[in-house]
């Protein structure tokens, strides 16, 4: 297992506000302790000609030159340019080590699933796994499968891979929901939405039937965008895995033969580290 992680990612903050260094902070010395003999990579940033592949240049520049606070979720943090462009840096490295045989993890923020092509919104700046997908596509890859079970409808991905018959997504969330989209599936596009407080059997079993279709699509790689906010004690959903459900949802990744990356999106609550290790080791086997 390769971790992409920066500790620069923890240098940004505001008061109060749920995506916060901790979520990082208290899983990179529980990963490390758990697991000596995983490798852990500083990514390099994204480049711009990566980036213009999922976002507008206007887009981009706004976030380079922000000012002000793009909504009440997603304010401007000094060097918040800076720090998408690692984010996003290590969802491209972690897919091309993918490519190549290795399983990787970014533990990197900000995430990126919400952010489309023109808008940074819902703690996102840049859309890191859309970004990883089209870098990929624009190189070896042919085929790219996006299974998305944070428990936030992965608006921006969808936005931003919506037609493009290269990619397959599929975004299993809670509905009623931030941001309040993902109910209708469409061309390359499948929607999982799940009521609040759904049972965590039929939470997995869905999950699975999304990834079984991803598969079925024969991608040559698949890309996760892995949220850890369904857990119980998410303070933002109100959806009920616990630990040993993302441990489940771990091995339905490692039975897939797809060369497969995992980019972190959402989670915010105590017991993140927890849920990340039981992911991981499941998926590593």
């Amino acid at each position: 297992m390769i971790i992409f992680h920066d500790e620069s990612c923890l240098e940004y903050s505001a008061p109060n506000h749920p995506e916060r260094p901790a979520r990082i902070a208290r899983s990179v010395p529980l990963l490390k302790e758990r697991h000596p003999d995983w490798e852990w990579r500083i990514p390099e940033s994204a480049s711009e000609g990566a980036l213009l592949r999922a976002h507008s240049r206007d887009h981009v520049e706004r976030i380079r030159n922000a000012r002000r606070d793009f909504d009440a979720d997603t304010p401007v943090y000094p060097n918040i340019y800076a720090h998408a462009l690692r984010s996003a840096g290590a969802a491209i490295e972690a897919a091309q080590a993918a490519l190549k045989g290795e399983r990787a993890f970014t533990l990197m923020r900000p995430p990126g699933h919400h952010a489309s092509q023109d808008r940074a919104m819902g703690f996102c700046y840049f859309n890191n796994i859309a970004i990883a997908a089209l870098d990929a596509l624009g190189n070896s890859a042919q085929r790219v499968a996006i299974w998305d079970f944070d428990a936030h409808h992965g608006n921006g991905t969808e936005a931003i891979v919506a037609n493009n018959l290269q990619i397959a997504f599929a975004s299993i969330h809670q509905f009623p929901g931030y941001p309040g989209t993902g109910t209708e599936s469409f061309a390359n596009v499948t929607n999982y939405p799940l009521g609040p407080g759904t049972p965590r059997n039929h939470h997995l079993e869905v999950a699975e039937r999304a990834l079984e279709k991803l598969a079925a699509f024969e991608p040559n790689l698949l890309l996760v965008s892995a949220g850890f906010d369904a857990y119980a004690g998410d303070p933002l959903v109100q959806m009920t895995l616990d630990r040993e459900d993302f441990g489940t949802l771990g091995e339905f990744l490692r039975e897939i033969e797809t060369p497969a990356a995992v980019i972190l999106e959402g989670g915010y609550s105590e017991d993140l580290p927890e849920m990340i290790d039981a992911f991981l080791t499941a998926w590593s086997g």
